[in-house]
């Protein structure tokens, strides 16, 4: 699936509203942009279409100095966070542009890229959901790996075997997701469901982009049934 535009934001947390019918929805609450465009990537030179966004500006001196030059040459404030982004055409933006909430409309469907909480070393039965043995007294088996792998044949140990090990903090990205309200003052946007990462963590919320075909994507039911109307 091809990506479109996006932003990058920060977890505020969930909570809900409610819907014209007074459904409660649950949705998270983040905080998108503004970003400002610091790189582009043209197809004749680079090889592909892309931009790079910049999202929270810091303080000069916090910043390397390759960077500092990054930025000086981009004429923009240094920025804590860069992300490229692919496009099928980056023609439509230049760099010193800013990028705020209103680049989503209300029922539109985005894809949103985060870090999931860290669990550090967890055992089989939280990591991988191991059944565990017989909660009695007398069990002596619990929580306990247990066998393995066979000892005549195979003798080994097969590879990708659930075991114990690190849990969390790995890249996710959650599809399907709709636009269910979006606040251009605040830099918010409510989106319908749960996100990856801890409140505060970094995200990426981007549009549905043209397929390979280049056609448009499908619009959300929201927009169909508005549409409609």
């Amino acid at each position: 699936m091809r990506m479109g535009i996006g932003l990058l934001g920060r977890k505020v947390g969930m909570t809900q509203v409610f819907d014209r019918e007074g459904r409660a929805v649950p949705v998270t609450v983040v905080e998108a942009g503004p970003c400002t465009i610091v790189q582009k990537k043209a197809l004749d030179k680079d090889g592909y279409e892309a931009i790079q966004l910049g999202y929270l500006p810091v303080q000069p001196k916090r910043v390397s100095k390759p960077l500092s030059g990054h930025f000086s040459k981009a004429k923009v404030p240094p920025m804590r966070h860069l992300q490229e982004m692919r496009l099928h055409s980056a023609a439509e933006y230049q760099i010193g542009q800013m990028l705020t909430v209103s680049l989503f409309a209300e029922g539109e469907e985005v894809v949103v890229t985060g870090t999931s909480k860290g669990r550090g070393f967890q055992g089989g039965v939280k990591r991988w959901g191991y059944r565990g043995g017989a909660k009695s007294h007398g069990s002596m088996f619990h929580r306990a790996p247990g066998s393995i792998g066979a000892s005549s044949f195979p003798s080994r140990v097969f590879k990708g075997h659930h075991m114990p090990g690190r849990m969390g903090g790995e890249q996710v990205t959650v599809h399907g997701l709709h636009v269910v309200r979006r606040d251009a003052d605040r830099n918010l946007l409510l989106i319908r469901g749960a996100v990856p990462g801890p409140q505060g963590g970094l995200l990426t919320v981007r549009k549905l982009g043209k397929d390979a075909l280049g056609s448009e994507p499908a619009a959300s039911p929201e927009q169909a049934a508005g549409a409609g109307e």
